[in-house]
């Protein structure tokens, strides 16, 4: 039973589990942690005359066990203990309460004494059978797997040793989830990097020249790591998420560096000189590409709130990744050419492709020049996909993270306020055996309930663990959808557990309610709570302050008292041993020490009108007197619980959100109604998922705006010119235009994943207006007009913008098409880098020219600046 299950564990398990590294407590759920109950019966108590206090004083002062010295001669010693505990219920009941006259009053006479357990309020079952279990606390900074591992060994070696009939089984485990979605990225991690070689291969057209920019990727992951361990990082699912982001972008630049060298090579170059001068001339390039970059990827890591900090890790490892691949492509990467390239060294199989990547720069060359003479047209297209854009923007729906197959569900249920454990616990049993057929059909693995939870006899919750996500076809939404039907008597909703840490056993949606009062708090609760009610969009809208709770108020009659000699803490005393259970003493049992309860018979107090039936003592004489003698009872509604949120008296509206409406939509719904039917002093905030999302809005916006001034003001100091990082971030809002798009067809949400990715485009398409910019001001250096130096830098730079867009787009595909643990995740954040560079990368080979076209001049050129010098100095000379 679960008082024997509840007793072993505490005394074989518990303290097995509780050693182990990494793990901070041991909870355990459902416990019936024996007691000595004794059950008090009013009218034998009275008839006796004995009181509450006559039995907890007895039981007091009988149930010790002092030191009492010792006894010492001159070669032995001996302690002298006496012992006078109770151990056993049958020693109990024979205690001496009273004497009355020449008869003794013993503890068995007037209650019934019996080893039971000390709150029966908590019911747990695993799987529909009867069961305990232990919950397991890690330590704020231990390692979720670790700790799983340690707990499983730990399992394995303790099985031998169970009793018969008595079985471990993990009804829930945090890493199962994280261990599969890391093994899903790694997975991801190396299609993402076969997918960019071969990408590399296909422009390159030759085995040895991919080879070098290929180098780039385990030194950058390796330089990544090296910068996890100096910071103390971990490996996680966003570190490697970082990394897979970074295999499209760490051979960047040693794709920059390896096409102008074998370019200057086929131009008649020796490949020394060629690797000398070609790295010179795009070091500028990379080096402004990757302080670009790092600017961009700096303030993801210093974002605030919870959620931030979980992003901190990713920023890191991405700016990591990119300063180790800069430095490859700056230093071993020219090597490498110098020593492995040749001029037009492709064989026959090769040439088709060079052939073809020759006529599309041809094209390119062509389309561009009609473009600079009539450029309306692309700038028309631009306006129209940045107006769809914006367009999509607005019919995203927004959340904190997309929800994830996270290989578990939960199922909390509410009965009415005032409902008892049995209550809950027989409705609770409907959920389960709902639950139970998806163990037969081999969707889930366990079936674990709970009622009882965080101590309230009206709640009750449910897991449900699927199994592992390669041997079922059905997703966790899927599941949840069709599992659950309505049960009367119990209100109750499925959850998808949140990602990011989020706790998933309330609501998403909580709205807390401030005021100077209660009664305020309960006013303009009540107002939004109707409008709540009235939105299809929330389901199972509900308040904490419910003035529902059944309650009987004990009115003194403090005159009648005083007369009597009674007191209010003698009334506190007796109602709280009659109606509670009171912790009067201790006993021993096989070395542990168990609680001593006093309480009433549950027949005994059933009805408002027992209460009159329990009898007090008066200071004056030996006589019993009623309660009612010297109170009178009240009945009435009242709130189970009073809170406050920031010191305010505050009231929370919790709801559960329909399919198809988003948490953005349900915030704002919240913020209108409140500004519409609330007065100026109320204060609404969030709690839980909520408060979160709010806190990521905000803090999301601050990081995006901060990275557009900060890749600004880099790239002005490089430039040394405010006109050219103006041409070059008037290519963002393309690449957002574009994200947008991406995510509206796909039918995928605006969420922290989303604009993370969103904030690696500005440092993504500056980079593609980097390579093209920086190249046309060489030739304006060099002589060339605006006009030739843009259409000629333009046309050189065709093919590193086309692979590096191409190489980042195909590193970021296997995102898109993930599947498994958190693929959801993985989706969000691909399908903005994919749809974004797409759009814009071939919008910008447009775009930056004709820009570069009509603002360049309004700059000098190190040539320009030249002549002028050289013109001032020959007028200086005639003059003289």
């Amino acid at each position: 039973d679960p008082a024997q299950l509840s007793d072993f564990a505490d005394r074989n398990l518990v303290d097995r589990f509780a050693v182990l590294d990494g793990v901070a407590d041991i909870f355990i759920g459902g416990e019936r942690r024996y007691a000595m109950r004794i059950w008090l019966d009013r009218q034998r108590m009275a008839a006796r005359a004995v009181t509450v206090t006559d039995i907890n004083t007895a039981l007091r002062a009988n149930n010790i066990e002092l030191p009492a010295g010792k006894v010492e001669s001159a070669s032995r010693e001996f302690i002298v203990r006496a012992d006078s505990r109770l151990s056993s219920a049958e020693e109990f009941s024979r205690l001496v309460i009273l004497r009355r006259g020449g008869n003794l009053v013993r503890l068995g006479d007037v209650a019934d004494v019996q080893l039971g357990v000390e709150s029966d309020d908590t019911r747990l079952s695993a799987n529909g059978e009867v069961a305990i279990g232990l919950g397991v606390i890690r330590q704020s900074k231990a390692n979720t797997v670790a700790v799983s591992d340690a707990v499983r060994e730990q399992i394995r070696k303790l099985e031998d040793t169970l009793p018969a009939g008595v079985q471990l089984a993990v009804n829930y485990d945090e890493s199962l989830f994280i261990r599969a979605s890391i093994r899903e990225v790694l997975i991801t991690l190396a299609i993402a990097v076969v997918l960019v070689i071969c990408v590399i291969q296909l422009f390159l057209g030759n085995w040895r020249a991919t080879l070098i920019p290929a180098v780039t990727i385990p030194v950058s992951v390796v330089g990544a790591f090296a910068g996890l361990a100096l910071l103390d990082f971990s490996l996680n699912v966003l570190t490697l998420l970082a990394l897979i982001l970074a295999i499209g972008l760490v051979v960047d630049d040693a794709i920059v560096m390896l096409e102008n060298i074998q370019r200057r090579m086929d131009l008649g170059e020796p490949p020394l000189v060629a690797a000398y001068l070609g790295a010179r001339q795009v070091a500028f390039a990379v080096i402004a590409t990757t302080l670009t970059l790092v600017a961009v990827f700096v303030p993801i890591s210093f974002m605030g709130g919870d959620t931030g900090r979980l992003f901190s890790e990713f920023g890191f490892t991405l700016s990591a990744a990119v300063i180790v691949s800069s430095v490859v492509a700056l230093s071993l990467a020219p090597m490498l050419c110098s020593r492995w390239l040749r001029a037009h060294d492709v064989d026959v199989s090769e040439g088709f492709v060079e052939r073809q990547i020759s006529a599309l720069t041809r094209a390119y060359s062509r389309w561009l020049d009609a473009t600079l003479k009539n450029p309306w047209p692309v700038l028309g297209v631009a306006l129209v996909v940045c107006a769809l854009g914006a367009f999509a923007f607005t019919q995203l729906p927004r959340e904190l993270a997309p929800t994830e197959d996270r290989g578990v569900f939960i199922v909390p249920g509410s009965a009415p306020q005032g409902a008892t454990t049995e209550y809950t616990a027989f409705h609770a049993a409907k959920v389960e055996k709902q639950l139970l057929p998806l163990v037969e059909q081999e969707i889930a693995v366990r079936v674990l309930s709970i009622v009882g939870f965080r101590g309230q006899t009206n709640s009750a919750f449910t897991i449900v663990r699927l199994r592992p996500w390669e041997e079922r076809d059905l997703t966790q939404q899927e599941i949840v959808q069709g599992s659950l039907r309505n049960v009367p008597g119990l209100s109750t909703f499925a959850v998808n557990p949140p990602g990011l840490g989020q706790r998933g056993f309330s609501k998403p949606l909580e709205v807390v309610v401030g005021a100077p009062d209660y009664a305020s708090a309960k006013a303009w609760s009540s107002l939004l709570l109707d409008a709540a009610r009235q939105n299809p969009g929330l389901v199972g809208v509900d308040t904490d302050y419910e003035e529902t709770q059944p309650q009987l108020n004990v009115v003194m009659q403090r005159d009648r008292a005083a007369d009597l000699g009674i007191s209010a803490q003698a009334v506190g005393v007796t109602l709280q041993a009659m109606l509670a259970s009171v912790q009067s003493t201790t006993y021993l049992d096989r070395g542990r020490e168990y609680d001593v309860l006093l309480e009433a018979h549950a027949d005994q107090k059933a009805t408002p009108d027992d209460l009159n039936d329990i009898y007090l003592r008066p200071d004056r004489g030996n006589g019993l007197v009623p309660l009612s003698a010297v109170a009178n009872l009240v009945e009435q509604g009242a709130a189970p619980e009073l809170r406050r949120v920031d010191r305010l008296p505050a009231i929370t509206l919790d709801a559960s959100l329909a399919p198809g409406y988003d948490m953005g939509s349900a915030v704002a719904f919240f913020e209108q109604k409140a500004r519409e039917i609330l007065p100026a002093e109320a204060r609404i905030s969030y709690k839980g998922q909520a408060r979160e999302f709010t806190e990521a809005s905000s803090a999301i916006l601050a990081t995006f705006l901060l990275a557009l001034i900060i890749v600004f003001l880099v790239l002005a100091a490089q430039f040394e010119s405010w006109i050219h990082p103006l041409i070059i971030m008037l290519t963002v809002p393309l690449a957002i235009a574009g994200a947008a798009i991406a995510m509206w067809l796909a039918g995928d949400s605006l969420n922290i994943y989303s604009q993370i990715g969103m904030i690696m485009l500005v440092g993504l398409m500056a980079k593609n207006g980097i390579l093209i910019v920086e190249f046309a001001n060489q030739l304006r250096d060099q002589g060339y007009a605006v006009t030739e130096a843009i259409r000629e830098g333009a046309a050189v730079r065709f093919r590193p913008v086309l692979m590096t867009g191409v190489s980042t787009i195909f590193g970021a595909f296997p995102l898109v098409v993930a599947t498994g643990a958190g693929a959801e995740s993985r989706f969000a954040i691909g399908i903005v880098i994919l749809g974004g560079l797409s759009f814009a990368t071939v919008l910008t080979l447009f775009i930056i020219p004709v820009l570069y076209n009509w603002l360049a001049p309004l700059t000098s050129s190190a040539h320009a600046i030249e002549q002028r010098l050289e013109t001032q100095l020959k007028t200086s000379q005639y003059d003289a």
